[in-house]
């Protein structure tokens, strides 16, 4: 009897390293082939320029020695762009981004309960942005950092989640010196194919932090006192006379690529309006572009 007790608390114990090992060792493999592939980068970097006599074509631009400079440094991410992965858990979509098939990836990872997975460093090129536009920038993936939010998109973003990407977003924006208007969402410079982050998304909160730009409430949902010297603020500015400027300029203005004014118009409304995003451009609506647009200039 105490033999079996001894041989099943060893089986137990056995099991239990076996298991923390494979724990660990999950993403061995995938962490081996990272690490070749920054290896590869690595080396492309190093590469010293080929002299004239060296290329396999003939060139007059290219001369017979090769100068280098000492004036330059690596080049620094410029944005943010914010997604939720639209899936359905953390493990599920660290093994989206470590599939090579996938074609997909991003620098950061922020779980629904606060913990931030890197997945890339951030002077490296990321395939987070896809196909899309930000102003005159059709490489979003080569100027951005990719941060990804655990969230299937039909729910609200966790307390954690939100508290953990701000202590992100407060080190990055210091360490590259990300310009307040640069922190993004997807569906910002891919309105055509992307909704993400989702309406459930706080970009004002975010721009009350730095991370973003907003529009002034005061100013587009002003405080009415009529006769009777009570003040009452309006939720609604349809019926306040106002020319407003040309909202495809102000949309190009602020960044977003018309190439779609429809899908422009429901990005906007998806970062700054956050409801009725099918509906088009209200008066309300066109009151905070005229306001916002602005701050862009």
């Amino acid at each position: 009897m105490k033999f079996q007790n001894y041989l099943s608390s060893l089986l137990l114990i056995i099991f239990s390293l076996a298991f923390v090992s494979c724990s660990k060792d999950i993403y061995r493999e995938n962490n081996k082939e990272h690490k070749k592939a920054v290896r590869d980068a690595t080396e492309s970097i190093r590469e010293i320029p080929k002299t004239k006599s060296e290329l396999n074509y003939d060139t007059l631009s290219i001369t017979d020695e090769w100068v280098g400079t000492t004036n330059f440094s690596i080049r620094k991410p410029n944005y943010v762009v914010i997604h939720h992965t639209a899936q359905d858990s953390l493990k599920q979509t660290i093994n989206t981004f470590t599939v090579s098939r996938t074609q997909v990836s991003s620098h950061y990872v922020v779980s629904r309960d606060g913990e931030i997975v890197q997945m890339l460093n951030d002077y490296l090129r990321s395939w987070h942005a896809g196909r899309g536009r930000w102003g005159n920038d059709t490489d979003l993936n080569s100027a951005s950092i990719g941060i990804e939010l655990d969230n299937n998109g039909t729910e609200p973003f966790t307390t954690a989640q939100m508290e953990s990407l701000l202590i992100l977003l407060k080190r990055l924006k210091w360490k590259y010196g990300i310009p307040t208007a640069n922190f993004i969402g997807h569906s910002d410079i891919a309105p055509s194919r992307k909704v993400d982050p989702s309406i459930y998304f706080p970009w004002k909160m975010l721009a009350e932090e730095g991370y973003g730009l907003w529009y002034d409430e005061e100013v587009v949902f002003p405080v009415l006192s009529p006769h009777e010297y009570t003040s009452i603020p309006i939720e609604s500015t349809d019926d306040l006379p106002q020319e407003t400027v040309d909202p495809i300029l102000a949309l190009r203005i602020i960044g977003y690529d018309m190439s779609d004014p429809n899908a422009a118009i429901r990005a906007f409304k998806l970062h700054f309006v956050q409801h009725d995003i099918e509906s088009g451009l209200t008066e309300t609506d066109k009151r905070i572009l005229d306001n916002l647009y602005k701050k862009y200039l």
